[in-house]
């Protein structure tokens, strides 16, 4: 499959479930039975684990985004106890296709981030703003960066709500993983670490093309095993030019459920890269 294809049917996903789910048809050539055990899954779906922990402080708020040409919603999260985060190393969050930054509260970022501090991790904060489904590149007609405002822009607002602007991390899912590991590629030692969930990358994609960039940038791997990226996803870890730090599969497909399951873990790699405050 494609590259652009693989990428319009994640797009077309309800919450990056059904873009899994649609991804497993096409390959099996079978859309009606397909898309009778989605909606039968659905119907019988476990609720995504959220830890039982306290919210600190977050917002969501409209900035103006001169790279995106349009005004962004903007997503931050302090750990419960840390105030407003005054000099918090920060953690960037890059969204999946169907995702945005008003869906984080709802998949209980605040709270992950409070247990995960809770349980070790030294504490910052979570910071996201909407990048649109470009994947994170630069629109080829011009007019819509969403890698430059994650470059440039993320880092000044950051600065502007008195965190630590200079200690930087990144995080994505699916469309965001493949985001986050290409940022990292594009300005090497701009991210302290990267953590991908089942990034949608595919052999011959801009990820792969310059894997080479990420030598030396500490990485987070996340993939279930029933993910139709989990080939790629192996192939991928295969031809890092260094082992990454976490290269975690366990059974799980391409969904909250699998991804809120491996979100503490992921959060304390990113701590430790980010360091004490």
């Amino acid at each position: 499959m494609g590259t652009l294809t693989r990428r319009r049917l994640l797009a077309a996903g309800a919450g990056g479930i059904a873009g899994a789910g649609l991804l497993g048809a096409a390959a099996a050539g079978n859309l009606h039975d397909n898309a009778r055990r989605f909606r039968d899954w659905v119907l019988r779906r476990p609720d995504p684990f959220i830890p039982d922990a306290p919210e600190g402080r977050w917002t969501l708020e409209s900035v103006h985004s001169a790279a995106r040409g349009r005004d962004v919603d903007l997503f931050t999260a302090v750990p419960h106890g840390y105030g407003a985060g005054a000099g918090l190393p920060v953690c960037l969050v890059l969204h999946g296709a169907t995702a945005r930054p008003h869906d984080y509260a709802p998949f209980g970022l605040p709270r992950f981030l409070t247990a995960a501090v809770r349980r070790g991790a030294p504490p910052f904060v979570l910071m996201g703003a909407d990048g649109g489904l470009l994947w994170w590149e630069p629109d080829p007609d011009g007019g819509d960066d969403p890698q430059r405002m994650v470059l440039e822009e993320l880092p000044r607002w950051a600065g502007e709500r008195g965190f630590d602007a200079g200690r930087l991390a990144g995080w994505g899912w699916s469309m965001g993983g493949f985001g986050v590991l290409h940022i990292a590629e594009t300005r090497p030692g701009f991210l302290r670490g990267a953590a991908a969930f089942s990034p949608a990358v595919t052999p011959g994609d801009d990820v792969f093309s310059s894997i080479g960039e990420l030598s030396g940038t500490p990485l987070g791997i996340w993939c279930g095993r029933d993910d139709p990226l989990y080939a790629d996803v192996r192939r991928l870890v295969s031809a890092l030019p260094q082992r990454p730090r976490v290269a975690a599969y366990a059974p799980g497909a391409h969904t909250r459920v699998y991804w809120n399951s491996v979100t503490l873990s992921a959060l304390r790699f990113v701590g430790g890269v980010l360091g004490p405050a």
